[in-house]
């Protein structure tokens, strides 16, 4: 660990420099060929995980605690720039320990401390279980009851939509301990083990095939009450905490992605032919990508400086959403016989992550949503009547 520490600058240029190096010299190795199934594209993702903890490249901007470097978002955010830049897949487990990770750390410190590590460094997949069938935007609707009996907590319920959970080894999820009009007071945070008696898993089909997420059934599943994230009534907090991760933080990670699979179009069109009108889509989609990395850039700085981003983030949320889906739109129109019926050429594989796209304005909070926080919390325009 300390010729790792010694190797590894944390002067966020010198990083990124370092890390760009190290990763023209040893991207071969951290490239696999296309996965045949999801589960095989998560393996993958945990193979280059491992290489890239191992390495200590990934440990920059975690704490010490966890078996990090130490430093900030910052760091972590240029981590996750660097590895798109190299073409490189950005593992789908880096979306969620950004939005776990630094809730427990915050309000669990010693339970990370202890479990963590293990996420982090590609050991373990943990998922993220918020939304339910009648609770999607509306966290503080959920119905999963959390009843603490002794030193446990007797879970029931069902969540939908949880991020590769079949996968998981654990999973994050709110539940409800106090009464249903309680709404936001009454919720905890556990971390609950997948392989615990009365927790079923089945994985849902997306449109596109792929079967990404999964609907979890709790049917009383006991869980030490040292899984909680907080107090019984800490779980709004926690989600909170989450939450602006998982929006001004993910902003900065799928911008990076976005321009990587931007790069790929272009040179998947130059290969297949396109209209005149390409160019210029293509020009509009960067634009907008530079917008969603403007915002991304301060929403990291503020969350590196430990300030709280709060309603802010929805902005991020709102920008990346729209300049996702106008990739994917670009894929589609500037060369729709191949979009469309081509297996071989790469069609298949953008017709696939145009599907996906269509969730960009949903998931993680629905753009209505973010559009109502932004008038509401940032704005403070005027309420309707």
């Amino acid at each position: 660990m300390s010729a790792i520490a010694a190797s590894i600058p944390l002067d966020v240029d010198d990083y990124r420099a370092a890390l760009r190096a190290w990763l023209a010299t040893h991207r071969a190795e951290l490239t696999f060929p296309p996965p045949a199934s999801f589960s095989e594209r998560m393996e993958q993702h945990r193979t280059l995980t491992r290489a890239m903890w191992d390495a200590g490249w990934k440990r920059a901007g975690w704490p010490e605690a966890l078996g990090g470097l130490g430093g900030g978002a910052r760091l972590r955010a240029t981590y996750y720039d660097e590895l798109c830049r190299a073409d490189l897949d950005l593992p789908n487990s880096d979306y969620s320990n950004e939005v776990i990770g630094p809730a427990m750390l915050d309000y669990a410190p010693d339970l990370a401390a202890e479990l963590l590590p293990r996420y982090l460094s590609g050991a373990e997949l943990w998922g993220q279980g918020f939304s339910e069938p009648d609770a999607g935007s509306d966290l503080a609707s959920l119905r999963t009851r959390g009843v603490i009996d002794g030193d446990t907590v007797v879970v029931d319920g069902q969540k939908v939509w949880t991020s590769h959970g079949h996968l998981a080894d654990r999973i994050l999820t709110l539940v409800r301990t106090g009464t249903p009009e309680s709404r936001h007071r009454g919720l905890a945070a556990l971390l609950i083990d997948t392989d615990l008696p009365g927790v079923s898993r089945n994985p849902l089909i997306f449109a596109s095939g792929v079967d990404e997420m999964c609907e979890t059934f709790f049917d009383g599943v006991r869980v030490p009450i040292g899984r909680m994230i907080g107090g019984p009534d800490q779980g709004w907090a926690v989600a909170m905490v989450m939450l602006q991760y998982e929006r001004a933080m993910y902003a900065a990670q799928r911008h990076a992605w976005c321009m990587q699979r931007l790069r790929a179009l272009v040179r998947w069109l130059d290969a297949v032919g396109h209209d005149d009108r390409a160019a210029a889509a293509i020009g509009g989609v960067w634009l907008m990508l530079q917008t969603v990395r403007a915002r991304a850039i301060e929403s990291v700085r503020r969350l590196d400086a430990g300030d709280v981003v709060g309603p802010d983030a929805s902005a991020d949320k709102v920008l990346l959403a729209r300049a996702e889906q106008a990739l994917y739109e670009v894929a589609r129109h500037a060369a729709p016989g191949h979009f469309a019926f081509d297996a071989d050429s790469g069609g298949a594989q953008w017709r696939e992550e145009w599907w996906y796209s269509r969730a960009a304005s949903v998931m993680g909070g629905a753009g209505e949503i973010q559009r109502s926080l932004i008038a509401d919390r940032v704005l403070q325009l005027p309420r309707e009547q």
